[in-house]
């Protein structure tokens, strides 16, 4: 600790980096954006480096770091807004809308990859273990928390922390962090349902988790509608994000996969990954029936039983490189 209170480089990084995987994710949950968790831990160990002179060992340096972090993102939040997917901009499409274009303007929510889940201590008041606590339903209602419901939320429901501690991080009174606590569990209960996923995953084990992801990867491949169709439930969702249309129900899904991923779009291949604690692949296309496949989404699968319940393909080559998956394939 002395050799990092004076400013060395190296002696600092090997002192943060047990720690580097639970912050990381910890960004996330407050910004909903890979990207932007890159660049919140980043500034705020940055800033702690910086500032680690003034730490002086009165809380760990797990919570001193936390705080640092924590401050970063909710600067970085009250700057850039919330971040969305389709379902919070508007009503569904009940048919397939052809030519569909993205909308840059929005902050979209983006995938996480599962290997940068921290697997941190936690107390006996946790109530969200480390991969419930970035599955997509629960990212999604976090963003439309006010930043500081959002960051007591997290250190107390995920990290264990204590209130007084959360208190002493956001410079705040506990009576403001317990009404913070409140307001947010009010509003995270509301959206959020029950089984997660992680309960979900477990009930089905991994052997027919693998079947559902193949079936689904084999049906758009093949243009298999029939055999897509039986993966999904009857209020399923599709959503695209950074296109704005979303369809709910069997009918807008299947017009939709019908009309243009199954058949005009082009050839598909997939890789099977893991995102947000669920199961995922990464979708190549081919438009031109010709050449290389290249990067085109990552596919979240959101589970019910031994049905899909939710798709949600984040468009985008740029969500590929963090899931360590290549930019095409031969």
């Amino acid at each position: 600790m002395a050799r990092a209170g004076d400013a060395d480089g190296a002696a600092f990084t090997r002192l943060v980096e047990p720690l580097r995987r639970e912050l990381h994710a910890h960004c996330y949950r407050m910004l909903g954006s890979t990207h932007d968790a890159d660049d919140a831990l980043q500034d705020a160990l940055l800033r702690a480096w910086r500032g680690i002179g003034r730490f002086e060992g009165r809380s760990s340096l797990r919570s001193w770091l936390y705080t640092v972090v924590t401050r970063t993102c909710l600067d970085i939040a009250e700057a850039r807004g919330r971040r969305a997917l389709p379902v919070d901009l508007g009503p569904s499409s009940r048919h397939a809308v052809v030519g569909d274009r993205p909308v840059p303007e929005v902050a979209w929510l983006g995938p996480y990859p599962d290997v940068d889940v921290g697997g941190g201590p936690a107390g006996p008041g946790v109530r969200y273990e480390q991969r419930e606590a970035v599955e997509l339903a629960f990212v999604a209602a976090l963003q439309h928390l006010p930043g500081n419901q959002r960051a007591a939320l997290l250190l107390f429901e995920v990290l264990g922390f204590s209130v007084a501690e959360i208190a002493a991080m956001m410079d705040t009174s506990t009576t403001s962090v317990n009404s913070a606590l409140a307001r947010a569990r009010k509003l995270v209960e509301r959206k959020i349902q029950s089984p997660t996923q992680q309960q979900t995953l477990r009930k089905l084990g991994d052997a027919r988790l693998r079947e559902i992801v193949a079936r689904y990867s084999t049906a758009l491949e093949q243009g298999d509608a029939d055999a897509l169709v039986a993966l999904l439930t009857q209020d399923v969702t599709w959503s695209m994000p950074p296109l704005a249309h979303w369809y709910h129900g069997l009918d807008a899904v299947t017009d939709f996969a019908v009309r243009l991923p199954l058949t005009g779009c082009g050839s598909w291949r997939h890789l099977p990954t893991s995102a947000n604690g669920q199961p995922a692949v990464g979708s190549y296309l081919c438009g031109d029936g010709t050449g290389a496949h290249v990067a085109w989404s990552i596919d979240v699968l959101t589970l019910r039983d031994e049905h899909v319940a939710e798709i949600t393909s984040f468009v985008g080559p740029e969500h590929f490189a963090p899931f360590g998956l290549p930019a095409s394939l031969p």
